[in-house]
């Protein structure tokens, strides 16, 4: 397990999130809407963190994967670093009442001019309908918003109805439980500024859950991405 430094815990509040920053290379990649890959680094240990990812993907309609999560969700459904919207489009497509929320201008522009119901807003500010929301989503490494995998589970708790229940995609490594400052890196070799991040297996998030007051209902595995969906125990 990887742990932020002193120095870099203070800044968790003000730093840069996800790829902004710098060369702006994850708003680069949003607005290309093709085949950019990018890197996510260790900005301590220069170590890839994670696959290269194609941003396309979350450019493009949700896949059958995706799908599968939104069928068996209820709503309403809050989708947490939503990007440009795919999840989002589709609950909206299965009737579901959706909202996205996502600190990126660009992502938040893209899904706006499609005629998404998004809004440009960290989870960790003011959400509407706190307390009311029955599924929040975090999808494609969102777990690790901020740095801090149980501040992020104990704010999801804070706005789910009593019944809500969280859906997480977690790491392919079960026993991975890493917080670090990273950047994002295109093959053009524009980086962003760093931020912090995290990443997370099921194993950890367990443990990490159950000191939250949240309890683990269902985990699977499905076309090679790893996922479970958590509730609030009953007794707290």
């Amino acid at each position: 397990m990887s742990i932020l430094a002193p120095d870099e815990a203070e800044a968790l509040e003000t730093h840069a999130t996800f790829g902004s920053g710098g060369a702006e290379p994850y708003a680069t990649a949003l607005r290309k809407n093709d085949s950019v890959l990018l890197e996510l680094r260790d900005q301590r240990h220069g170590k890839t963190s994670q696959s290269t990812m194609d941003v396309s993907r979350w450019n493009a309609d949700a896949d059958e994967t995706d799908l599968t999560l939104l069928r068996a969700a209820t709503g309403p459904l809050l989708d947490i670093g939503c990007g440009p919207g795919r999840m989002v489009r589709a609950a909206m497509d299965l009737g579901l009442e959706v909202l996205g929320i996502d600190v990126s201008p660009t992502a938040i522009e893209i899904a706006t001019n499609a005629g998404l119901s998004v809004l440009t807003r960290s989870v960790f500010e003011a959400i509407p309908s706190e307390g009311e929301w029955q599924t929040a989503l975090l999808v494609d490494g969102n777990i690790g918003i901020g740095g801090d995998v149980r501040a992020m589970l104990a704010r999801c708790r804070e706005i789910l109805a009593p019944e809500g229940e969280i859906v997480i995609e977690t790491h392919t490594d079960a026993r991975r439980h890493r917080s670090y400052f990273g950047t994002l890196t295109d093959t053009d070799g524009g980086q962003s500024e760093s931020f912090p991040w995290a990443e997370i297996g099921i194993s950890p998030l367990i443990g990490l859950a159950d000191a939250e007051g949240l309890e683990l209902l269902q985990a699977w595995t499905l076309d090679g991405r790893n996922f479970c969906r958590l509730a609030k125990t009953a007794s707290v």
